[in-house]
């Protein structure tokens, strides 16, 4: 039987970057104690009232078909949060609501690009981002995001890779897996590269909510001159700790949402209303639950780069944001897949290899800092005496 080439633009790219995840669940079911620092789900439960405001919409009835740009509250009230963020008026034909910043960025990709186009992206990438490009036929340009430059995207690095099928400049900041956060300066010159030659921007921001004290976010949606480039995703999943509900939106010039209604109409028709509803309360006031996040995530960073950098040749980016940090284990000699693997059957934490992530963190682990600090610095001292092992036996 024949399948669509779909099949083969995405192999390898869906769960096989997840297998040491995996391992990890199926050894926890067999009743083997694991420390868990793989996923990025957050570790409050999502608000009370959220879940509240979802049940009180089903109950009289909020369970009908959506509209396909999304209820009509919560685009409004998307479109005053923005426009108080952004400093300028946004308004709610400019927003597309669908389930999940994932969703969000295969509807946007999917508006923008197809066969023989390209997409700059950074290295090192979410996992999934990847398979997203090449789902549409184009093709993930990797743009080196270096270590000695905070792993933030530049724009001399971005020109070099440009070429006359580059279509997309797509950003990710807050950064998953670096927690690297874009500057003004950053995102200025990068906006005057995507100018130069009529490119968009796409940028996913799930995690501008948990950025850590003493840095300051931008949005390139915040330069006016950029307006009609950029397309920004985000949802409640990471802010909200509400990653099961699937509630995200898109945010775009009224010519690009009028262009990605249709597809949203043949994959979803609507968003389902109650959950519309709940997410219209959560984006209209502060998160209940962000300060907390921020703060544990922050401490845990430090506990991390206390314990492990230095030691056996171990290095510890501290992210800006987000919630994961990450430890260079190339002094081993081992790659992350190796150590990653050899950490979770011998010692029963697990990890998320640098290499899920890309070339660029070939050698790099990602931890993510969602479990309490007891558990956190359990793992550390197992990392630690895992290095010192490899090092010893080398």
């Amino acid at each position: 039987m024949r399948y669509s080439a779909v099949h083969e633009r995405l192999s390898g790219l869906g769960s096989a970057k997840w297998a040491v995840h995996r391992l990890a669940r199926e050894m926890a079911a067999e009743g083997i104690p694991v420390i868990e620092l793989t996923i990025g789900e957050p570790d409050s439960p999502t608000p009370p009232e959220l879940i509240e405001a979802a049940k009180s919409a089903m109950r009289p009835g909020r369970l009908g078909y959506s509209d396909g740009r999304g209820e009509p509250g919560l685009r409004a009230a998307l479109a005053k949060r923005y426009s108080e963020r952004r400093g300028r008026e946004i308004g709610p034909d400019q927003v597309i609501c669908l389930p999940g910043t994932q969703t969000c960025l295969y509807g946007i990709l999917r508006t923008l690009v197809e066969n023989g186009d390209e997409v700059l992206v950074g290295d090192p990438m979410y996992a999934t981002y990847e398979g997203l490009i090449r789902q549409t036929g184009a093709r993930p340009v990797p743009v080196a995001l270096r270590p000695e430059h905070g792993f933030r995207m530049r724009a001399s690095d971005l020109a070099a890779k440009i070429t006359p099928a580059t279509r997309v400049i797509f950003l990710n900041t807050p950064h998953n897996p670096t927690g690297a956060v874009l500057t003004r300066k950053d995102i200025t010159e990068i906006g005057a590269l995507a100018v130069k030659h009529d490119l968009w921007i796409v940028s996913d921001e799930v995690y501008e909510d948990l950025i850590f004290p003493g840095v300051t976010f931008t949005s390139p949606l915040d330069l006016p001159e950029l307006a009609e480039r950029v397309i920004c995703a985000a949802s409640i999943s990471k802010s909200h700790a509400a990653p099961g509900f699937r509630s995200g939106w898109v945010i775009g010039p009224r010519d690009f949402t009028a262009r990605l209604l249709p597809l949203s109409e043949i994959m979803l028709f609507g968003n389902q209303p109650f959950l519309a509803d709940m997410t219209e309360l959560a984006v209209s006031r502060p998160s209940p639950v962000a300060a907390g996040m921020v703060e544990r995530f922050s401490r845990r960073a430090d506990l991390v780069a206390n314990a492990l950098e230095g030691q056996a040749g171990l290095k510890v980016h501290r992210p800006e944001a987000g919630m994961f940090a990450l430890v260079d284990i190339r002094a081993t000699g081992l790659s992350g897949q190796e150590f990653a693997l050899g950490l979770l059957r011998e010692r029963h934490v697990a990890v998320m290899p640098g290499e899920s992530f890309g070339d660029g963190l070939a050698g790099w682990l990602r931890l993510s800092l969602t479990q309490p600090d007891e558990a956190i610095a359990e793992a550390c001292t197992q990392i630690l005496a895992h290095a010192q092992a490899q090092m010893a036996a080398a």
